[in-house]
């Protein structure tokens, strides 16, 4: 069973009002990734709602702390070291396209580039006398 997830980054004090309108797009059987910040009974509440599970670190504060799988948790930075990638090119960081459909064509190359980065082959090996082939 293939697991989606949605994972909120660090909140802003207009987040709250918003985390309904987004969590509303939550799908049945799906996993929502978010900071300590986002520790509050409602925003557990709205994701069981909606049919999926919260796994959110309880905060400090907490007095009966709550399941949570840091192995499952470890994905969250995962995305967030993608955003912060991203917002490496400065035409994604400051928006400079005013069509969402160039800003998100944008967005696809870039992540296409970190893609190709991230998963460079070595070099072709023609047998063992090629000087690209290690002994």
């Amino acid at each position: 069973m293939a697991c989606r997830s949605i994972s909120l980054s660090r909140p802003v004090r207009r987040t709250n009002r918003l985390c309904s309108i987004l969590l509303s797009a939550l799908l049945p059987k799906t996993m929502l990734l978010a900071d300590r910040e986002y520790d509050a009974d409602w925003i557990r509440e709205l994701a069981r709602q909606q049919g999926a599970w919260a796994n959110i670190p309880s905060k400090r504060n907490r007095r009966d702390p709550i399941c949570f799988s840091p192995y499952l948790y470890r994905a969250r930075n995962l995305v967030e070291r993608f955003f912060n990638k991203i917002k490496q090119c400065r035409r994604a960081a400051t928006r400079y396209d005013k069509l969402a459909a160039n800003y998100l064509a944008f967005i696809k190359l870039a992540s296409i580039r970190i893609w190709l980065r991230a998963n460079e082959s070595t070099p072709f090996c023609n047998g063992p006398g090629d000087v690209n082939c290690s002994p």
